[in-house]
């Protein structure tokens, strides 16, 4: 049974709990020892947590100061000992943060070891540098990216996740090796849902992801004033000013490894918010709650009617939301189709901003793939997400997204095999009528019908249309891209966009890969000629290549990587995944011409395609071409085994199909 959360209600009770709570902290006016204080050989004793939620204390003795050897200024030796030391073998990871009192003075906290591999000899970060991070000022706007320090931060940053499997936590750390995450697989407390207080030395963890899922890192709380606390001693992720979700922690035990000892423990109860993550540790507030992004995941298996509800929240970042979005998508689709291997996906999502409803992207999509159609649900909303997060034009905040999936083992995929337009000649302003003959897999083959209305600013000459897929990339442009090696990366760094409501139409409007599209094709790159000659097999297997289009170099008028106002195309919606392109030239006349025109002859009524004899390639996923604003499933194939056998195509009503 899906656990439903109301989100409103659970800010309500937290806040609550919280509040109330609040009045039993003790606001902990304690004497600090400052770093020139200190004395080698000085003893005393740290707090932290290894089981439950119950603190315990274990002795510290002072070894000297290392002169700006942290990030945020000196570093004081220790050597730590007792029988707690002895039972955990050494500070484990999440003893980060851990108070140590010398003389009845904090001095600060435990923040680093040698990996902290059964280390008894650790740094302690001082207690002044650590409350420096409330007076930093928080910003606005968030850096994508911020370097961390490589010599001192623990190598690897466990996480503990609930909920997460280990194929979606595999594809996290993929897109954010720079963190070098570790994510743990740990349990559920019974007391998790429940707030408690915090104090120096109490478990604390700031979390990327809460909900049915939660994923976030656990460390030790240090001081607290009021409802100010400092924890951690070292940088989570370094982000700077940041929001993430503060939660109690439950500890279940010490984990002692050949790498790294940790604590595992649970995330708990939302509690407040994380606001700063810098050298000196972590900072937050204790009662008021990070806003986060609400997400809302709806996946269902077409085959097994298995189908899961899941809501989360995620930290608003824009390097973290990305990834932390779709790897939550991701799971929740492994979990409940319960295979790996290939299919097909089909998928909606709603991404509302902050900032209003004018800002908000709508999508739908098809993907197929014969290896893992679990990571095609998620590569383009991860996309569209970075692609919002990081636009040159405005700050993106999301206010929620939502998105469903349905997934089947079946290849629901279509090739074009034959179209017709009717007429052939035409003037500005005139429908042409497009009958497109669909294969499906397996299928008995279907007719879709068309119309397409030539611009009224179309000049007069041969207009060539592409009649294609929505996620192929049309063979004459992958011809051109071949010749003068264009990347993808070199055609999106030409790309241009004017404004933020150019880039949100470019999003809504980019074709689906169950589309049927039909669009001119831009001068220059077209197979078919121009003139009334007969179409060379040459020119289509790329051995005799056309004029060097310019626009394809530089972005001029209205190249393949030049953004146009006007919507000159017209698609249809199919239930396939379209794979087959071709081309059809329209003389287009005055008026006066055509009526004379269509007149005379009528086998201008209506052109006729031909079909190039090419073999049904079965794997998908061998013809794709990424390409394209969000990195789309295209299919033209790559071989250039284009020849047409019967190439007596005459005049304008030439048509040409690739496909598998």
């Amino acid at each position: 049974m899906v656990k439903k959360i109301n989100w409103r209600r659970l800010a309500v009770r937290a806040t609550m709990v919280a509040l109330c709570c609040a009045f039993s902290i003790i606001s902990y006016a304690e004497e600090f020892m400052s770093v020139s204080e200190v004395q080698p050989g000085m003893t005393g004793y740290a707090k932290t947590v290894t089981h439950g939620t119950d603190i315990e204390s274990f002795p510290v003795e002072i070894l000297g100061v290392m002169k700006n050897s942290g990030p945020s200024g000196d570093l004081i030796l220790a050597k730590f000992s007792g029988p707690l030391i002895d039972q955990t073998g050494g500070i484990a990871q999440g003893m980060s943060g851990s108070p140590v009192y010398i003389n009845g003075k904090l001095l600060g906290a435990i923040a680093y070891g040698w990996s902290f591999t059964n280390s008894k000899i650790g740094m302690i970060t001082p207690i002044g540098d650590m409350l420096k991070l409330w007076n930093v000022p928080s910003k606005e706007e968030i850096q994508p990216f911020n370097a961390r320090e490589t010599s001192l931060v623990p190598i690897s940053t466990p996480l503990m996740a609930s909920g997460f499997d280990a194929a979606s936590m595999a594809w996290m750390q993929e897109k954010l090796p720079q963190y070098k995450f570790v994510p743990v697989d740990t349990a559920t407390a019974a007391t998790d849902n429940a707030a408690f207080p915090l104090e120096p030395g109490s478990s604390v963890a700031a979390a990327l992801v809460n909900g049915d899922l939660k994923l976030g890192a656990i460390g030790t709380v240090t001081y607290i004033d009021n409802d100010h606390i400092v924890a951690f001693g070292h940088p989570f992720l370094k982000k700077g000013s940041i929001n993430y979700f503060m939660h109690n922690a439950y500890i279940f035990t010490i984990v002692n490894s050949m790498s790294s000892s940790f604590k595992l423990g649970s995330v708990g109860a939302e509690i407040g918010k994380i606001e700063q993550d810098r050298g000196a540790g972590i900072a937050g507030e204790y009662g008021r709650l990070a806003p986060g992004i609400p997400v809302i995941i709806h996946v269902h298996d077409d085959d097994t009617g298995a189908q899961s509800l899941k809501r989360v929240k995620i930290i608003e970042d824009n390097e973290l939301t990305p990834v932390l979005t779709a790897t939550s998508v991701y799971n929740v689709v492994n979990k409940t189709i319960d295979r790996s291997g290939g299919g097909t996906v089909e998928f909606a999502y709603t991404i509302r901003s902050s900032k209003g409803r004018d800002k908000d992207i709508t999508r739908h999509n098809m993907y197929y793939s014969e290896d893992n159609v679990n990571e095609k649900s998620i590569d383009e909303l991860y996309n569209v997400l970075d692609i919002l997060k990081h636009n040159e034009f405005i700050d993106y905040p999301i206010l929620d997204v939502d998105m469903s999936v349905d997934i089947t083992q079946a290849k629901k995929s279509a090739r074009i095999i034959a179209a017709t337009a009717a007429p052939v000649v035409a003037s500005p302003g005139d429908t042409i009528y497009f009958k497109v003959t669909l294969h499906p897999y397996r299928g008995a083959d279907e007719v879709k019908t068309m119309t397409y209305t030539v611009p009224e600013d179309q000049p007069f000459g041969t207009m060539m249309l592409e009649v294609r897929g929505g996620g192929i990339v049309p063979l004459p442009y992958l011809i051109e891209k071949q010749r003068y090696n264009l990347t993808d990366e070199i055609i999106e760094r030409l790309r241009h966009f004017k404004d933020f409501g150019q880039l949100k139409k470019e999003i809504e409007t980019n074709d689906a890969n169950n589309d049927l599209v039909i669009e001119p094709l831009d001068p220059g790159v077209s197979m078919i000629n121009d003139g009334h000659q007969t179409m060379k097999k040459e020119k289509i297997k790329g051995k005799e290549p056309a004029e060097p289009s310019k626009d394809i170099i530089k972005p001029a008028k209205k190249g393949v990587v030049e953004e146009t106002d006007g919507d000159k195309k017209s698609t249809l919606s199919t239930p396939y995944i379209v794979t087959g392109d071709g081309q059809i030239g329209i003389k287009i006349v005055s008026k006066e011409k055509r009526d004379a025109l269509l007149a005379k002859s009528h086998q201008l009524n209506e052109g006729k395609a031909i079909i190039g004899e090419e073999p049904d390639n079965t794997d998908d996923a061998a013809a794709v071409e990424n390409s394209g604003l969000l990195g789309k499933q295209s299919s033209a194939n790559k071989k250039g085994s284009h020849d047409n056998k019967d190439n007596s195509s005459k005049d304008d009503r030439s048509v040409i199909f690739s496909g598998y």
